[in-house]
Order: structure tokens, then sequence, then C-alpha cells
């Protein structure tokens, strides 16, 4: 009879660290199960020690190699090597084989690199959610925790399926979303050349035939040539600050987002934006419902659910509406109430989380929620983009009408002189 040690977690979310004799690793966890615990990891206390102790012979730099790297691993490459696995394992091949298969296939870069060190792991006795754990930066803690519970149920090939399917619809969103900001982004940037240059080498030339002339200079005029002087004998000059302007906001954005005051003040004024904060509101609850309800379908206790799904929202204001509502399930009240408090999501969302805990299918209520509010932000996608090209038709337009009157108003002004 074997010994294995495991950590699970009971009801209210508290982890649980214990030993349970058991002929198997599968009998073990059917017992911590009969225990009404949920297992998150089981380990013969015999591998447990074999490994630990080829780690110890590896010496320091085989742990410095396990969290040592540059560089990161794209979305776009995790979510093809997601689905590989899952199709691989699905087929029948072990996991430390499928590991090889797509080390070998993988490009050189960090995630290859990882691929090595967790087969080697795997191989050494690891879980597979233990090895990838060892690699934050290619494995976020979503994923591992995805991993983990699929280990502890047995569903390994069917998590990993839900996981390549998350990660693709999660992609697919973000593609979106950035393919509507590179159009105004491309004419944005091109027209403050244009006008840049306008001001460097076109209205100088205007100030020396207004200077020739020695005649009075409407407001408007005066004001463009001061523009212009900036712009080209500034200190530093203007064309530099206007082109330097995106680089500079980013910078102040992610210095006042490095502090969560920060970041929450921030995703705020984001959300009241109009049309702006619609599609980052509908995109965030797209995200934070899909996930839970992807890790709740996974067999992730509520309250890990929850924590995992807060650390990963990507959003200040929804991470501290998680947390409530993590504090209010932990104190005995309903998902749906502290989420209807907070008043940061539709009633829509409110309703459905409800329905499903009266009908225990929270998780499906949850992922058709954040189906329906990917379509919506397919929606808002596409109105955004309409709504930006008349706008900024509107505002170039004036931009060059400025520069075009201010120029020929005082030329009009001579042509009078000189014909009277």
């Amino acid at each position: 009879m074997a010994v294995f040690a495991y950590e699970a977690l009971n009801a209210s979310g508290q982890e649980i660290k214990d030993e349970v004799e058991a002929p198997s690793k599968e009998e073990a966890v059917a017992k911590v199960r009969g225990l009404g615990y949920f297992p998150t990891k089981i380990i013969e206390k015999t591998d447990k020690k074999k490994a630990a102790m080829r780690r110890t012979a590896a010496g320091p730099s085989r742990k410095k190699a396990a969290g040592a790297g540059f560089g990161w691993v794209a979305t776009k490459q995790l979510t093809a090597f997601t689905r590989q696995l899952s199709t691989l394992h699905d087929a029948g091949l072990p996991i430390l084989r499928s590991l090889r298969i797509l080390e070998q296939q993988s490009n050189p870069g960090m995630l290859k690199a990882s691929l090595k060190q967790v087969g080697e792991d795997v191989e050494g006795g690891a879980t597979l959610s233990e090895a990838l754990a060892r690699h934050p930066k290619a494995f976020n803690r979503l994923y591992c925790n995805m991993v983990a519970a699929g280990e502890a149920g047995g569903v390994l090939d069917v998590i990993l399926q839900r996981l390549a399917e998350f990660m693709e619809k999660a992609q697919k969103l973000k593609r979106k979303i950035v393919g509507a900001m590179i159009y105004p982004t491309v004419v944005i940037f091109i027209a403050a050349g244009i006008v840049s240059f306008i001001m460097v080498a076109v209205v100088p030339k205007f100030k020396e035939i207004f200077a020739d002339f020695d005649a009075e200079l409407p407001q408007m005029t005066v004001m463009l040539i001061e523009v212009s002087s900036w712009f080209a004998n500034g200190t530093p000059p203007g064309w530099v600050l206007v082109m330097l302007a995106p680089i500079i906001f980013m910078l102040i954005y992610k210095l006042i987002r490095q502090a969560k005051g920060g970041r929450f003040v921030m995703d705020t004024i984001v959300l009241v934006v109009p049309v702006l904060g619609q599609l980052v509101s509908k995109s965030g609850i797209a995200r934070f419902t899909r996930t839970l309800g992807t890790l709740i379908a996974a067999g992730v206790p509520i309250l890990e659910a929850i924590n995992i799904t807060k650390d990963t929202t990507g959003s200040e204001v929804y991470a501290r509406m998680l947390g409530k509502v993590h504090d209010a399930i932990r104190e005995g009240d309903t998902f749906a109430n502290p989420l209807r408090a907070s008043k940061r999501v539709d009633a829509i969302v409110v309703n459905m989380v409800d329905v499903g805990e009266e009908t225990g299918e929270l998780d499906k209520m949850l992922i058709k929620v954040a189906d329906n509010y990917d379509d919506e932000v397919d929606t808002l996608v596409a109105s955004l983009v309409s709504l930006l090209e008349p706008i900024m038709v509107v505002v170039l337009g004036l931009i060059v009408g400025f520069i075009v009157i201010s120029l020929f108003l005082p030329l009009v002004t001579l042509i009078n002189t000189l014909s009277g």
C-alpha cells in the first residue's frame, strides 16, 4: 500500500494538506474526493523523494534554467500548442511523448526551451501541471490550474480541449479589437506627418512673403505662424513632440498602471468614454465570464476559480468586483447578489447567473453570457469604425481649413489693398 501526499480544497475553498494510503493514484484521488475535498495535487511520497533527489543532483544551475530565459510566448503560439497537445493526447499518446513531438516541431525560442524542461520534469516524476507552473513566462496561473484540475479528475484530454477552445475564442476577440484600431491609427499617424510637414516647410515661406509686404496680419495668421515657429524652432521642435506623443502617452499610461489605485482610476475612466467604454466593458465581461465558466466546467471549486479569474481579467474594476463576489460567497451568499450590488454588469448577466445557480448549470450560463457578449462586441467594433471615419474626416477638415484660411486671408487683404 503506497502513501500519497495530497493538496486539496474543501467546500469553503480552504487548502488542505494531508496523506492517504491507497494502492494506486486513481484510488487515492477517489479517497480524497470521498472525504468531500477537491484534490489539486496528489503525488506518491516515494516518487516525490526521488524527484527531489534528482533536482538536488542536478544542482543550482538546473533550478535556474527552469525560471530563466528572456522574451515571452505569443498567445497565438501557445494556443496552437494547446490545440496540438489536446489532439495528440486524445489520440492516445502519452503526455511525455506528446511533449517531445511538440518540442521538436517548435521553432527556437521561449516555448521550445520551456517544453524541453517541462519534458525533463515530467520524466523525473513531476506532474504536468507542476512542470508547467515552473515556467510562468510561458504558462500563466489559469493555464496551470486548468491542467491541474484535469489531472486530478482524470479528464486531462477534455480539459486540454476546453482550454484550447477558450484560448482560440479569446484570441479571436483580441484580433477583432486590434484590427479595428489599425485603420484610425494609421490615418492619424499619416495626418500628423502631413500637418508637421506643412508647419515646418510651407508656412515659413508664407511668413517671408508677409514680412516683405509689412502688412498687419489677421489674428488667425499670427497664431498659425507662432505654431509653425514652435514646430520648426522650438526646444525641442514641435514636430518631434508630435511624433513622440503616442510613445510618451503609453509610457505615462503604463507608469500610472503600475499601482493598483492607478489601474483602477484609469480603467474607470475608460469605461465612461462613449462607445469605447461600452466596447471595453462588454469585452471585459465576455473575458471574465468565459474564464470563470471554463474553470467551473473543468471542476475547479468556485472560490478558487474566482481567484484565478480575478488575476486574469485584465481590468482592475472587474478584479475588485470579483474580489467582493468571492468574499460574499465565502460568507454564504450567492453569486448573483454581490454581482447585482456591484452595478458593473447588465441585468441580463445577473439574471443568467441567478438561473445558473438555481439549475446547477452556472458554467453553461457563464459561457452563454460570454458568447452573447462576443456577438455584441462584434457589433460595437463595426460601429466604432463607422463612427471614427466621419470624426477623423471632420477633424482633419477643420485643421486643413484653419491652415488654408489663415494663409489666404492676408493675401486677400493685400490684393484688395493693391487693387484700391
